[in-house]
């Protein structure tokens, strides 16, 4: 069910429940992604990958593999020597292993063959001699033995990555306080289960131009990997991202099989195709990187925070990628919610011999919001106070700056709040339910959109060119990558706002990088705001182009034109128009050709410190939630009956389509929630346990909760009409909403997710004995930290200037610099 968020009267299809512009030919099954791509001649590759864990190629022998009836190319690392990586600071990874593996399931060497049944036997015939080094296994190990390096590269030993940052003085914060807690908690790492596996298909033309069709995020990061690992120029590289089925953060980095197939083609001169198996989706992962945490936060009577100090430390598995970023996530969000005036935030990313972490839903975001929330709850059972109530008396105001810099514009929180009280009944429940039910509350907030590109630059971070032709058929070019949130259809929905007519007028072109302007990708939840302002202002101009032709028509001002339902009239005198096509034709002919162009960039951050750019956001979305759990004590099995979840969007520009990524949010965390993890086994931990559907337990329809949905909030300016974020914000309150629930219903606390029945049983159990009833970790390891980069909050007039009491006009000021488009309906 939606809640009190609906569509403006001026507004004729933003807000309104229309279907998704591609439904018909998903549903149909003319939508062709990447594995349906089909060319004459096509060869199939395959790859031979790592069976251990951490070792020296001594000898890799594929003479007999080469002449195999049907093989046509073989690769090994040689191959292709020149390292990629997802970010700049990361670039680690080599399309096939040079002299060293680091995790089971590493490629190693490729054949291209002419089918999958001939490549695979010949990958049989290859030989490969290894020379076996130790594995680091855990966060623990990679901390505790700094050799053998898994990688040369890092700060020192298995880290990766340290980083702190105290914002204010700490210390100080906690003498202030009048209590002080530190809580330890544990988010095991989980992967994304898209339905479609990985695909690519590679073309290589007579005039030395490579094509490549990828399921993929993020088109033109790949095509800046394919340059640099190819050696061809960036003109001569044509990427098309192909509908994805099911991304999450798994298909943003580029991966080894693009560049392979891309390489095959180059040597064989016909099309390669590969389509990887569910067991190879696994030893790709990018997943949830599991992190151990402390939370120690100083804190009045009354439940305010005074001081807050975070640790997160990351296994990041065998290679970078993005997890620099996601090792900056995990400190970003804690501030955005409740006042926090002093803030120190600590991040340690190691290396071990595991799959590759990375951006999962939410990127860095559920872990610490799960340790925040958690402890929270905490906090008001130590006060005495309702947990709810406590937390209202101290929600961040709209339009301030947090203790990180993180600017405040919308928050509806305390709407939120009060939405899911009423719908759960929680001042009529709460600790008033029978043993074994329970109600827990959590809430969060998160970005919409990255304010900084992973190679910074001062370009556009979104660009849109817009066709109109004389049939009155408007085409839109996008660069963003359709991965099922809808993208396509928010650019269709916003541009027939603008220009008055239907969605299904519009041809929407998206994902190709020799036919539409850059964009940087579906990750952050950065799309619909950045490619929908984008698109407002070529729509905007091409309306304007239309209206002086009506206008002069028509002998009537241009600001009086109207566009709704295919016309343009004068609003005064209704009656008095031209259709949309006779204002095309008009127009046509007083400027010729019809085509505008339009880009966003995000205004400038804040923060001048080092690091300042990972985090900031042009807007927050916000969500409040209730869940409801029943625990059997005798089993320890924890079900959810039901969820209430209000979300502050902002403007909804579809709220079907907004509801849709809600509950898809709500089911994926709770399946991290109750089952879902990145297992490994063996003596040395590092074989993945379940790499199949088979085997990692995730979420069917017989577990999944009923959800109440609420929509809410104020437009803010920074979004178009403006919408924020729905697809990632509102997975992040469901673990700790879910503890705390577990916690009113049989008194423990389960500080780890997975909250599976063991652990429930554990700490039922242990409580009933006089023990602590909890189960999560005892002990935090040490790590030698650099001293920290130490940032006035802006409370301090940390830039030198005095800080705004309010800041808008500061922020409209540095919008209108900036070029931030503003809808004109």
């Amino acid at each position: 069910m939606a809640g009190n968020n609906s569509a403006r009267e001026d507004l004729h299809v933003i807000g309104k429940p229309h279907r998704k512009v591609d439904a018909t030919s998903k549903c149909t099954g003319q939508t062709k992604y990447a594995d349906d791509v089909v060319f004459p001649r096509m060869l199939h590759a395959k790859l031979l990958r790592s069976t251990v864990p951490h070792a020296r190629i001594v000898r890799i022998d594929t003479s007999k593999a080469e002449k195999y009836p049907g093989v046509k190319a073989v690769l090994t690392g040689k191959d292709l020597p020149v390292a990629y990586g997802a970010m700049p600071v990361s670039e680690d990874e080599h399309a096939l292993a040079i002299d060293k593996v680091r995790m089971i399931g590493e490629p190693v060497v490729a054949v291209a063959a002419v089918d999958e049944d001939v490549a695979t036997e010949a990958l049989d015939l290859i030989e490969v001699e290894y020379d076996l080094l130790p594995t680091i296994s855990s966060i623990e190990s990679a901390l505790e033995h700094p050799e053998p390096r898994v990688h040369d590269h890092g700060e020192f030993g298995n880290i990766h990555r340290r980083q702190v940052y105290e914002f204010g003085d700490v210390e100080a914060g906690f003498a202030e306080a009048d209590f002080v807690r530190e809580d330890l908690t544990f988010y095991e790492g989980s992967t994304h289960l898209p339905l479609e596996e990985h695909a690519s298909v590679a073309l290589f033309s007579h005039d030395g131009k490579l094509t490549l069709y990828s399921s993929t995020q993020d088109l033109h990061y790949l095509h800046k990997a394919l340059v640099k690992v190819l050696g061809l120029p960036a003109s001569h590289i044509h990427v098309i991202a192909t509908p994805v089925g099911g991304g999450f953060g798994g298909k943003c980095d580029p991966f080894p099989h693009e560049m392979v197939v891309s390489k095959f083609a180059m040597i064989t001169g016909r099309p390669v195709k590969i389509c990887l198996t569910r067991e190879e989706v696994f030893y790709c992962h990018r997943g949830r990187h599991p992190a151990l945490m402390s939370t120690k936060t100083g804190f009045k009577k009354d439940g305010s925070i005074t001081a807050l100090h975070h640790r997160s430390f990351l296994d990041g598995g065998a290679y970078g990628g993005l997890g620099v970023a996601t090792a900056f996530y995990t400190g970003t969000f804690q501030t955005t919610t409740y006042p926090i005036p002093r803030y120190r935030v600590e991040a340690v990313r190691v290396f071990t011999n595991k799959a590759p972490a990375g951006p999962k839903r939410g990127n860095g975001a559920p872990q610490p919001r799960f340790a925040q929330e958690v402890q929270m709850d905490k906090i008001a059972e130590q006060l005495g106070l309702d947990p709810i109530e406590m937390r209202m008396r101290h929600l961040m105001s709209p339009n301030t700056y947090a203790a990180n810099w993180i600017r405040i514009g919308t928050i509806a929180l305390g709407t939120c709040i009060d939405k899911v009280v009423e719908g759960s009944r929680w001042k009529e429940r709460f600790r008033k339910l029978p043993y074994g039910k329970g109600l827990g509350f959590a809430c969060s907030g998160y970005m919409t959109g990255a304010q900084t590109p992973i190679y910074w630059n001062n370009l556009p971070h979104s660009a849109v060119q817009l066709k109109i032709d004389r049939g009155g058929g408007v085409a839109v070019f996008c660069g963003s990558s359709e991965i099922g949130q809808g993208s396509n259809s928010i650019l269709a929905y916003i541009v027939a706002e603008v220009l008055g007519i239907d969605p299904f007028d519009i041809r929407v072109v998206t994902g190709d990088t020799d036919l539409t302007p850059v964009d940087l990708g579906s990750y952050s939840s950065r799309v619909t705001l950045m490619t929908g302002n984008a698109a407002i202002q070529a729509a905007e101009r091409a309306k304007e182009l239309l209206s002086q032709a009506v206008a002069e028509k028509l002998e009537v001002p241009a600001e009086r034109l109207r566009f709704v339902d295919r016309r343009v009239f004068d609003f005064e005198n209704p009656e008095k128009g031209v259709s949309f096509i006779d204002a095309v034709w008009l127009a046509e002919a007083k400027f010729g050709t019809l085509g505008t162009v339009g880009s966003y960039k995000p205004p400038a951050t804040r923060g001048k410190f080092k690091g300042s750019g990972i985090g900031p956001s042009p807007a927050y979305s916000y969500t409040a939630m209730v869940a409801e759990a029943d625990v059997n004590p005798e089993t320890g099995i924890v079900t959810v009956p039901r969820i209430w979840v209000a979300h502050d969007i902002g403007q909804s520009i579809n709220p079907v389509l907004v509801i849709g990524q809600v509950e898809g949010s709500i089911y994926m965390g709770l399946g991290e929630t109750l089952m879902e993890e990145m297992a490994y086994r063996g003596n040395r931990n590092v074989v993945q346990k379940a790499p199949s559907f088979l085997e990692y337990k995730s979420l069917t329809t017989l577990e999944m909760c009923d959800i109440v949905t609420y929509l809410v909030g104020d437009a803010d300016s920074n979004g178009p009409f403006g919408a924020k974020e729905a697809g990632q914000g509102p997975q992040l309150p469901v673990p700790p909403a879910v503890a705390n629930a577990i916690y009113d219903a049989v008194g423990v606390r389960i500080d780890e997710v997975p909250i599976t029945p063991d652990k429930v049983l554990k700490a039922i159990r242990a409580k009933a004995k006089g023990q602590e009833g909890r189960y999560g970790p005892t002990k935090f390891p040490h790590c030698e930290m650099p001293a920290p980069i130490f940032v006035p909050t802006p409370f301090e007039g940390g830039d030198g200037k005095p800080l705004e009491r309010n800041p808008a006009p500061a922020q409209k000021r540095a919008d209108k610099q900036a070029g931030v488009p503003v809808a004109r309906v």
